[in-house]
């Protein structure tokens, strides 16, 4: 089996350096044309220049691929949209979403602006929102698309200093969910990478022995996965120094508590029975959640 990208357009945000860098360039090596966007900013958010997303289209045109540069900010969503009718008017069709673009204002939850929490949400829920809104319509027409949202550990399971980061990373597998169940039938697939990456945002977390090992080509793997023709659909992958895992939102069987006015302290009487991951499931939608309590009620144990 051959990840081959040949005949296929990517637009990857955020790609002038870090992930995003490998990640164009590895699309480039299998044959897609990409399109690199970069806001060319800091790793928080301010200034810009299109000058990092050009030096990584050289490098694809150097190696004998096709590139286009972009500078726009993904929180703009007319530009996100003149974004997409560039690839359009270039190539035809837009078949690959990498939605990489962040920025980090890390500060503990009491001592962060909200204005610093609204931004990171913006750039990182709202920016993949309207990367996606941009091209869903042009994937239901030619009835294939593959998107990648970019998810972090920081959202799956919490990061000191980082409430805005995580928030906005769980949100995007929550986009993830129903995008994915609502492009099934469009030839759509919709997955999350969470890469554990050394890059300028988190270089200086890593132990110097380390800084090789977690090099962010070893991030790229899933993403080519997740975004080939082959890709999964709803599967968040983990990814960092040659490891892999899957990450899942799992459901308990959980236990039948009933009605009435004591029923918060029957929950807590056995709320380690109704916490008991044995069993767990990963339910297929929120409707099979609800299903699930449906079954309880019905007197299932």
């Amino acid at each position: 089996m051959h990840l081959d990208f040949q005949g296929r357009v990517a637009i990857v945000t955020g790609a002038g350096g870090g992930l995003g860098r490998q990640h164009a360039l590895a699309l480039a090596r299998r044959g897609a044309r990409v399109l690199v966007n970069d806001l060319g900013g800091t790793v928080d958010g301010s200034g810009g220049s299109v000058k990092a997303a050009q030096a990584v289209v050289d490098e694809i045109r150097a190696a004998g691929g096709e590139a286009l540069a972009n500078g726009a900010s993904v929180t703009d969503f007319a530009a996100v949209q003149a974004m997409v009718k560039q690839a359009i008017d270039a190539w035809g069709r837009v078949d690959v979403l990498v939605s990489n673009a962040g920025i980090l204002r890390d500060k503990s939850f009491a001592k962060m602006d909200l204005a610093d929490f609204r931004l990171v949400l913006d750039v990182h829920l709202m920016g993949a929102v309207h990367c996606c809104k941009a091209l869903w319509p042009l994937m239901q027409q030619q009835k294939y698309g593959r998107i990648v949202l970019t998810t972090s550990s920081s959202g799956l399971y919490g990061n000191f200093g980082q409430a805005n980061y995580g928030a906005a990373k769980l949100a995007l597998v929550g986009l993830m969910q129903t995008l994915a169940i609502e492009g099934e039938k469009h030839g759509i697939r919709v997955n999350c990478l969470a890469p554990t990456a050394v890059t300028r945002m988190t270089e200086e977390l890593f132990p110097p022995d380390m800084l090789d090992a977690f090099g962010p080509e070893a991030v790229v793997p899933a993403m080519l996965v997740l975004a080939g023709e082959g890709a999964p659909t709803r599967t968040t992958l983990c990814a960092g120094a040659g490891g892999f895992e899957a990450a899942n939102i799992t459901l308990t069987q959980g236990a039948y508590i009933g009605l009435g006015a004591d029923a918060p302290e029957r929950l807590l009487e056995r709320l380690d029975a109704v916490r008991d991951r044995a069993g767990e499931q990963v339910p297929g939608s929120g409707a099979a959640q609800g299903a699930n309590e449906m079954r309880l009620a019905r007197g299932g144990s």
